[in-house]
């Protein structure tokens, strides 16, 4: 969110999200196909992954699912991880991208990343050890996941020897074989594991850092899909979607997700939600 003049003017956009007004080549393509291909994660409950049949659900499956509906066509997920997200998305192979990724500028020059942003996360370890300051990690073998910007940082700047792996799976595993004495990822997702029964006695120690904004994205130059998903990403904030759904998953609602959704009842308290 950048400002609450920028909110103003996207909030008038959520008492209004429809597609009759959006004629951009990728909504019409998705009309004509009768079919969204959303990209999602698959290895990162509980905002996308594999329930006991194969099915990806999760809270942003579940979003997706809402932008399928306001278009009025079959939703299909396809999975995703960090290293092919954007590529995936620059090649077509999706038409919408919500799989967790962090806004930033360099992204944006890639995807069309959607303002306001939608959730936010920041950085932390999961760990049996004893690490009280991040620099304790200096010298010592910490998993991280190809592509994840942190990676860099907890290198450089902390002194950590990274082991990078595809998936969250793979960098779990590892893990638990005592490769690593630490998995950095976003606190989000470590939070999500320590109330799992599998992971009793393992903790997240740190202080976060680094905390940022989620974007989904459109493919370059997709303008009208862009606004379309600019009402919609309002209107989960405004009707307390986001909140409804980290319930749904067993989340505590995050300090982002509580401050959007008062920020948008503030803007416009007389929208229909």
């Amino acid at each position: 969110m950048k400002s609450l003049a920028a909110a103003a003017g996207i909030a008038a956009l959520a008492s209004s999200v429809a597609v009759s007004g959006a004629s951009a080549d990728a909504i019409g393509d998705i009309k004509q196909r009768g079919k969204l291909i959303v990209g999602v994660k698959a290895d990162y409950a509980p905002y996308g992954f594999l329930d006991s049949s194969g099915k990806i659900v999760g809270i942003e499956p579940e979003l997706a699912q809402d932008v399928a509906d306001v278009l009025g066509v079959d939703l299909e997920l396809v999975p995703v991880v960090s290293s092919n997200r954007m590529q995936f998305l620059e090649q077509g192979k999706i038409d919408l991208m919500i799989a967790t990724m962090t806004d930033r500028n360099d992204r944006r020059e890639v995807v069309q990343i959607v303002d306001p942003n939608y959730y936010s996360s920041g950085t932390n370890i999961l760990t049996k050890g004893n690490f009280a300051k991040w620099e304790d990690l200096k010298g010592a073998p910490v998993c991280g996941i190809q592509g994840a910007f942190y990676n860099r940082k907890t290198s450089e700047e902390f002194g950590a020897e990274i082991v990078a792996f595809k998936g969250t799976a793979e960098a779990l595993t590892a893990l638990k074989q005592n490769r690593c004495v630490a998995f950095v990822y976003d606190d989000s997702f470590i939070v999500s594991r320590l109330g799992d029964p599998d992971w009793e006695g393992w903790k997240m120690p740190l202080p976060t850092i680094d905390d940022a904004p989620w974007g989904l994205a459109v493919g370059k130059g997709e303008d009208a899909f862009a606004m379309l998903m600019s009402g919609m990403i309002a209107k989960w904030h405004l009707s307390g979607r986001i909140l409804e759904l980290e319930a749904k998953y067993g989340l505590e609602q995050t300090p982002f997700a509580k401050r959007m959704h008062e920020l948008f009842l503030g803007v416009n308290p007389a929208i229909e939600r």
